[in-house]
């Protein structure tokens, strides 16, 4: 699964890991992505989304149907 999220584009950061020794590694910062159906009573179908935890709260306050707009807006075929 992609780690990024189709409406608001979050994406994974990337910083170090820093041992109790001070030692630095590289590490990722994953988005909390979750794979969430909904209904798009507008077209008559479901449509499967790949959101943060972020982006589905967003989706429950603006409504489905401006989310989908707003991920169509930025280019990603839904």
């Amino acid at each position: 699964m992609p780690a990024h999220c189709q409406l608001t584009g979050a994406r994974p950061g990337f910083g170090n890991r820093l041992s109790h020794s001070h030692r630095r590694t590289s590490r990722r910062f994953d988005p909390n992505i979750q794979r969430k159906r909904y209904w798009l009573p507008g077209e008559g179908r479901y449509v499967r989304l790949t959101l943060s935890a972020r982006a589905i709260r967003t989706v429950d306050t603006i409504g489905v149907e401006a989310a989908v707009a707003r991920i169509r807006a930025r280019g990603v075929k839904v």
